[in-house]
């Protein structure tokens, strides 16, 4: 068998290329919408819509490890050195060839590049925001070009994670810190939403501030879990509900949540017991109880909050399409659509939290806040355009 070059920077190039065609798109419509405005209003427009199509990569990205097409093209940045599959014909076909249903065929292989073209895009979005904040600070000292910029590190730090999910050969640790990755990235995204529409934050009680802390910490804990199962594909390891197996708590084996070893294999090299999946499932199960309570207690809390009412309805309607998404994964045996759907639901879940820390403060005894009018895409208040 042929050896593959795990890092081929042959077609560097013209997949940065790529990535730059797919980023004029959405460049060149916020230019044209916004043409008679000012740059703050087209800098509102691009932070938006980068969100919007960073939510939408997070979601590719699910489909791409739903489907198997993590190694679709086992080499990076390209596919067997060539800036498409097109290139790569006789390659995946000998792959293919060798073995029918195993992890490269055509349409993996055009799913993965589409992930990484998609990807490219998204960078290049990102740079551009960075770019225009740091034109736009040489006019306007209150302008904070540092979100920007550690959001452009970030992204190429995970653009490096994106490739070791394929040289490491989808190692659970880096896939699943891959995906913590794009909802961080989600969350920094959001932060620059609310900068650049101008919000003021509103006061609320200090006890009512840690719980959305504490709130906010279980979901990304949670998700972390979530994504620990996905990786180790245990997520049919448990058969029915609320029952495991016809167990409240099958025999714990903790092999499975060991960090740094392969895929399928215990930390000794020794293949991963069934046992252990079903721990790393009963684990993700028992926590989504845990969040459950905090995000209805959190609700309880927020009634008396009016200008946090339309997050506070995503924050119960996302927990909701949870639980029904994941009880579908475990009942229907993991259709795609739902597993996708538990993806977003997350991201959807990351974003509304972030938010929701981000319009609020602290209340200090004698201090008063101003609210807005509403913004029709966040459920916020403003009277200009977002995009």
């Amino acid at each position: 068998m042929n050896t593959i070059e795990l890092y081929n920077w042959a077609p560097a190039l013209r997949v940065m290329g790529l990535g730059l065609l797919i980023a004029l798109g959405p460049l060149c419509w916020v230019w044209l919408r916004h043409r008679q405005g000012d740059s703050a209003a087209r800098l509102r427009a691009l932070t938006v819509l980068t969100l919007f199509l960073t939510f939408d990569l997070v979601l590719f990205g699910a489909f791409t490890r739903l489907t198997d097409s993590g190694l679709g093209c086992p080499d990076w940045p390209g596919c067997y050195g060539s800036v498409t599959p097109l290139g790569a014909q006789v390659h995946i076909d000998a792959a293919q060839m060798a073995m029918p249903s195993g992890p490269v065929t055509h349409s993996k292989a055009w799913i993965e590049m589409i992930h990484r073209y998609w990807a490219t895009g998204v960078g290049v979005l990102i740079l551009t925001l960075t770019v225009f904040s740091w034109a736009r600070a040489k006019v306007s000292v209150a302008e904070s070009v540092w979100w920007p910029t550690f959001t452009l590190v970030w992204v190429c730090l995970q653009g490096a994670f994106g490739a070791l999910t394929v040289t490491l050969k989808l190692s659970p640790a880096i896939v699943t810190l891959h995906l913590l990755g794009g909802m961080f990235l989600l969350a920094l995204l959001s932060v620059q939403v609310f900068k650049v529409a101008g919000l003021v934050r509103e006061s609320i009680p200090a006890s009512l501030r840690i719980g959305l802390w504490v709130t906010t910490a279980l979901v990304w804990l949670q998700i972390s879990l979530g994504g620990w199962v996905s990786t180790n594909y245990a997520v049919l390891a448990c058969g029915g509900f609320p029952l495991c197996n016809a167990q409240w708590w099958p025999a714990w084996e903790g092999s499975g949540f060991a960090i740094w070893r392969e895929l399928g294999y215990s930390a000794t090299g020794q293949i991963l017991p069934f046992s252990a999946l079903v721990s790393i499932h009963v684990v993700h199960r028992a926590t989504a109880v845990v969040v459950a309570l905090a995000v209805a207690a959190l609700f309880w809390r927020l009634k008396t909050v009016k200008v946090l009412v339309r997050q506070r309805q995503w924050l119960l309607g996302l927990t909701v399409l949870q639980i029904v998404t994941g009880l579908s994964n475990v009942v229907f045996d993991w259709p795609l659509l739902a597993a996708l759907l538990h993806t977003g639901g997350a991201a959807g879940l990351v974003v509304t939290l972030t938010w929701m820390l981000t319009r609020s403060h602290v209340k200090v005894a004698g201090s008063h806040s101003v609210d807005t009018s509403p913004i029709p895409a966040m459920g916020l208040t403003d009277s200009r355009p977002l995009v």
